[in-house]
């Protein structure tokens, strides 16, 4: 008696399941070469705020170091992995889970495509998503576009905007230091500033722009410079 309806309800979850990971896909096939014009984050945030700063630059008109300081700061093993660091995911579960362990390609899609928030239903979308952007786009468009989303401070979003937000130049004008620092507040950009910064931030520069010159002499910057 049950089931016939059973079946039909089967068939159409499917068929919605379906359709959800053709539009997905879809969205992130073309990610790949069209520069995603907001985000849901961003949306949001120009809600609360009636605006918000963002204007799209290309990695090439973007100083070295910066590329270089982000995935120092943020994934240094960017490079190596398939969009999970499993080695890092390991010692952050050591850890108690106290350490983050989120790569700058799971970074990407939660910051494009998904919301924000710890909540198991995004995680795990972003756990599905994650390998499908890693398997369409270059490790290159990654952090461009990386670079272009991510929120600097209030209301401040993408490389080019924090470059002018903070130091007034453009983002291919950054010193060393200058990306070294933008780098080192995106983990709490709105507790964090690149041009007041604390000693945390200062010490947190020093060792970002170690860690950048590191990959850069190692190999582990050769995915995303051309």
């Amino acid at each position: 008696m049950w089931q016939a309806p059973l079946k039909r309800a089967r068939r159409y979850l499917f068929r919605g399941l379906l359709a959800v990971a053709l539009i997905v896909f879809a969205l992130i096939g073309l990610g790949s070469v069209l520069n995603p014009p907001t985000t849901p984050y961003m949306l949001s945030e120009s809600r609360r705020l009636g605006g918000v700063s963002q204007e799209w630059v290309a990695l090439s008109d973007v100083t070295p170091t910066m590329a270089r300081a982000v995935v120092a700061a943020e994934d240094a093993n960017f490079c190596q992995h398939w969009g999970f660091d499993l080695p890092a995911i390991k010692k952050a579960i050591a850890d108690g889970g106290n350490r983050g362990a989120s790569t700058i390609s799971q970074q990407t899609v939660k910051n494009v495509y998904l919301w924000h928030g710890r909540n198991y239903t995004r995680k795990a979308f972003e756990a599905l998503l994650t390998p499908v952007l890693e398997a369409v786009w270059s490790k290159e468009r990654i952090v461009e576009v990386y670079l272009n989303v991510a929120e600097f401070d209030e209301g401040v979003f993408g490389v080019k905007a924090a470059a002018r937000h903070y130091f007034g130049v453009a983002p291919d004008q950054l010193s060393d230091v200058q990306a070294a620092r933008l780098a080192a507040i995106l983990p709490d950009p709105k507790g964090r500033s690149a041009s007041r910064p604390s000693d945390f931030v200062r010490k947190r520069t020093r060792s970002i722009l170690s860690g950048a010159a590191t990959i850069g002499k190692d190999g582990r910057s050769a995915c995303f410079e051309s």
